[in-house]
Order: C-alpha cells, then structure tokens, then sequence
C-alpha cells in the first residue's frame, strides 16, 4: 500500500509543472482563442466552452449549461453540468484539445458516419458530443445518463463530500487547494485505521475463531494470507471510492486511477491464486483416504495447472482494465496462433491427452511394477507429459504419455497371486514309490507355508524327459511386492532340497551314462533304495522335524 502514495506524492510535485483545466489538457494559446463566453461551432470551441466556464477563476455555469442538450431532459441545467464534469473527472478521462476535431462539418466513421464526437469510449461511451442544427452541443442522450453516471461515479453518499470539503478553503499550495490537502491527509489516515481494523479482525478475530473449532493450523497457514490480501483489496477500493471526490488535477489523476484499476485485478488474482492452495490441501487430504497412490501425483498436477490458468487470466484482467490495453486483437492472434502451435507440438498434445486418459482409466499407481514393449519397471511419477519409470537396473525412464496410452500395458502390481513355476528332475532311478512320497512331500510344503495360495497349485509327476523323471512344480504366492516373492521362492526351494536330502531323492541333469557288466566283486552305480515302508518313515520324520518345527 505505500507504493499508490508514494507515487500519488510524486505525482503532486509533477502536477505544479503543468497547465490543465480539470482533466482539460491545453495550451495558453488556445484558451486566447476563446474570443467569445459561448461557442459552439465546432466540437474543439464547445468543449473549451463547457471546461472554461466551470474553472474556479471564471466560474460560469449557466454559460457551460449552454452546451447541454436539456431537451426532453428534466433538472437544474447548470447543477447537470457541474456534475458532467464531476462524472468525467472521477472516470478520469484526459481530454485534450490537440485531439478534438476542429471541424464543423466533422463526422465520425466509426459511428456510421454520424456528426458525433466520443470523449473516450472505453470509459464514458454515453458521453458525447452531438451536432443539431449548426451547433455542437452535448446530445440530449449524455445528458439524461449524466445523473445516473454521477451516483455510479461516487456511490455510498460520497458525492456528499464534494459540497462539504471545499468549505475547508480554496488557497492554493504545491498546485493543490487548501481542501484537497486536508482531504489527501485524511484519507491518508482512513488508510491506515483500515488496515489497523482488518489486521485486528483477521489476525485476533479469525484465527482465535478457527483455533477453537480445531483448524487452527488450516487458518494460519491457508486462511490468514488470503484474508490479509483480502483486506489490502478491501482498503484499495475504499481508497479508488473517496479518492475521486478530491478532484485531482487531470495529469494526476490519470495516473492514480491507472494505480487503482491495476492494483484491484491484480489482487483478486492474488486472492484466487492463494486459493488455489487451500483447494489442493483439500484434495490432498481426501487422497490420502484413498488406497491408490495415483491420487497424490494428480493433485499436484492440479494445483499447476490451476495456479498457471488464474496467473493467465488475471493478466488478461490487468490488462484490460488495468492498462487499458485492447485484449481482442491479442486473444484473436492467440486463437490464430494456436492452430499454428498445435500443429507443431503435436506429440506434446498427445502426450497431454494421453496424461488424462492414465490418470481417468487409472492402468497403474506409483510403486506398481509395468511392463509394455521394452518398458520394464516400476513406476515412480506421472507427469502432464511423460511417466518416470524405475527399471530393475536401477536406470530411469521418461517414457512418454502418449505412448503408454496407445500400448499394451502389463500391470503386474495389480496381481493378488504371483506365480511361480518350475520342473523338479529326478534321476530315472527313481523309483514310483519314493516319487509319490516325494510329491506328496511338496504338496505338504506348500500348505504348511503362510505366504503361498491354498485353495490352488498343481505338484504332479507329468512327464519323461531325456535325461529325467519330471515333476511340475506350479504355485503361487500371495504377497504384496517382488521382494517378498523372492524371500516365499527362497524359503520354499530350500524346503524342497530339505525333503529330497531327507528322503535321499536325487536330482537329475543332462548327462550321458556307459553300463557296463556288473561284476560279482563289483557294485553297480545305481544306488541301492530300501523299501518301499522306509519312505514313509522318512517323509513322516521330514514332516515332523522341518515343517512342525516351522509351524511352530
């Protein structure tokens, strides 16, 4: 807030340099030419007419109410003119005498050819100027506006003030009357008192209201700096209310209000994009409550995406009202441009769209293990653009949106069961017995074990290889993540090799075996198995001494 008043300061000193009529900009010259008290020739002389009879020095009001069209139109004809005047100082509208046709015949093609002159159309578009007969006068239209733009120029009574405050005194010091500067002075203080009575109202008022319902936290990190550039907005436009009734001279004024009308749009884009916050600390709090990780890469992403549109379209606001600056051509060459842009970043397109798709179908969640193509990893980020992917080599991967949205992909995080499949060879002397035992063996392993699916696996002996007798070993886990797959795997293969020892099965691989005559003196290679009633009592004592051991 110290920057308006600082420059409104400076702007004050400038002021003593200059030569206005109210916000009539001329030369001395000119005002010379001035030769008759009313003349309404030419849009020039009867705008020179309307400002020079209302200046304090030669204040004649009954000679500018000559340049009003009053027909039609009821009320005092001098007090519609002071307040014409009021009306277009307090919209601060510079007019100045080099600009305005001095032509009697001039017509305005912009208008349709009509004999009309617009004093600034942005701002008072009603107020014009209109030729009837040969005489330039304020159309009968502006005039009938004149009251209404008056009460929207300084509403909540403050029109008031502009009868009570030149009664302080007219002198003039540093280019002001004694008026303006007391008044000046006073709304100096207003300033500060207001934003005493805000800071006291949000600072002790809101945030001890909050700490005793329980949000404290959420109001002093959230609520507090929103209602603190609240207040600041607040106290700008009580400012840009009472600031208009001291008439400031027009090079001034011009400048106060161009303060004014930026600081208001540039505030409210504070405001919203302080906001912004508070909704994404929201939805971050709702997607903590939900069991997918996706959520919480989403929110983030809005809160960009958010913040850039409020940034963008307070800009345009700024502009606009701010700067007065023509937005249409802009927003014109911006659509123009965009077919321009959109074909040159196709693929960035894409990848947008293929962002949106992934996070409305949700495939996978951060920490989900993928596969598609040569992508193999685990998923770390999802991006508006691309997906950071961690592959089992510890490298990463910025693969992009698009080309996860038109691939297959394999989520294997969202597996319930991992599954796991070998063949166990034995040798081919074997015999069926033990084969039995040792099958029943495994199948008493995958029961006894805590992380393994009991409803189904397949343990058969099912087929005759060259080299083996084999047995399919077809399972699966049911654990969370791939480190817990491999510590089940771990743990039920050394089960595994613990019944085989115990039972004194052997395990087959490729070789190539030469028999030869058994001599009496002589043992054959092929062990000798005892009967058929000692594999009952080995696989009895391996169930006992290694699977009741581990159940306990």
């Amino acid at each position: 807030m110290k920057r308006p008043r600082y420059f409104l300061f400076f702007s004050l000193l400038f002021f003593t340099f200059t030569s206005t009529f109210a916000q009539l900009i001329v030369d001395e010259q000119q005002v010379e030419e001035l030769s008759e008290e009313v003349n309404l020739t030419t849009p020039y002389h009867t705008t020179l007419t309307f400002f020079f009879n209302l200046e304090k020095n030669h204040f004649q009001p009954d000679l500018a109410a000559k340049t009003l069209d009053i027909r039609g139109v009821e009320g005092d004809p001098e007090d519609l003119a002071i307040k014409l005047k009021q009306v277009l100082e307090g919209k601060g509208v510079i007019i100045r005498t080099s600009e305005i046709p001095n032509d009697p015949v001039y017509v305005d093609s912009t208008a349709g050819g009509e004999p009309r002159f617009y004093f600034d159309a942005a701002k008072v578009p009603s107020i014009y100027l209109e030729k009837k007969g040969k005489q330039w006068k304020f159309s009968a239209f502006s005039v009938s506006r004149i009251e209404r733009l008056h009460d929207e120029t300084y509403p909540f009574g403050t029109d008031q003030l502009l009868n009570i405050l030149p009664k302080i005194g007219t002198d003039e010091y540093l280019g002001l009357q004694t008026w303006q500067l007391a008044g000046l002075f006073l709304l100096i203080i207003l300033t500060f008192l207001a934003h005493l009575v805000f800071t006291f109202l949000v600072d002790r008022g809101l945030i001890y209201l909050l700490k005793r319902l329980g949000y404290g936290y959420i109001g002093e990190n959230y609520l507090l700096p929103i209602a603190k550039i609240t207040s600041f907005y607040l106290i700008v436009v009580l400012l840009s209310l009472f600031v208009r009734v001291l008439q400031l001279p027009a090079e001034i004024w011009s400048w106060v209000i161009i303060v004014f009308n930026t600081l208001k749009p540039f505030l409210i884009t504070v405001i919203f994009y302080k906001i912004v916050d508070v909704v994404a600390a929201y939805f971050q709090h709702l997607a903590t409550k939900t069991e997918s990780t996706l959520d919480d890469q989403l929110v983030p992403l809005i809160r960009k995406t958010l913040k850039a549109l409020v940034i963008l379209v307070g800009t345009l606001f700024i502009l606009r009202d701010g700067l007065n600056f023509d937005i249409i051509p802009f927003l014109t060459g911006l659509s123009i441009g965009g077919v321009a842009i959109a074909l040159a970043a196709q693929d960035t397109i894409k990848n947008f769209f293929g962002s949106v798709m992934i996070f409305i179908d949700k495939p996978f969640q951060v920490g989900d293990w993928v596969t598609s193509g040569d992508i193999d990893g685990t998923v770390e980020e999802v991006g508006f653009r691309s997906t950071r992917i961690r592959t089992f080599r510890n490298s990463v991967m910025y693969v992009p949106n698009g080309k996860i949205a038109d691939s297959v992909v394999d989520n294997h995080g969202l597996r319930k069961y991992r599954r796991f499949f070998t063949t166990l060879t034995i040798t081919y002397d074997t015999p069926p017995e033990l084969i039995e035992k040792f099958v029943e063996g495994l199948r008493e392993i995958v029961l006894s074990h805590p992380d393994t699916r009991k409803d189904y696996y397949n343990i058969f002996f099912n087929n005759l290889s060259a080299y083996s007798q084999d047995i399919m070993f077809y399972i699966f886990f049911e654990v969370p993540a791939w480190p817990d797959e491999l510590k089940a795997r771990h743990e039920v293969l050394i089960q595994i090799v613990k019944l085989a020892n115990s039972l004194g099965v052997r395990f087959a691989f490729p070789t190539q075996t030469l028999h030869m005559e058994s001599f009496p003196e002589k043992k054959g290679m092929i062990p000798e198995y005892p009967e058929a009633l000692a594999y009952e009592a080995k696989l009895n004592r391996f169930l006992k001494e290694e699977l009741g051991r581990k159940a306990d």
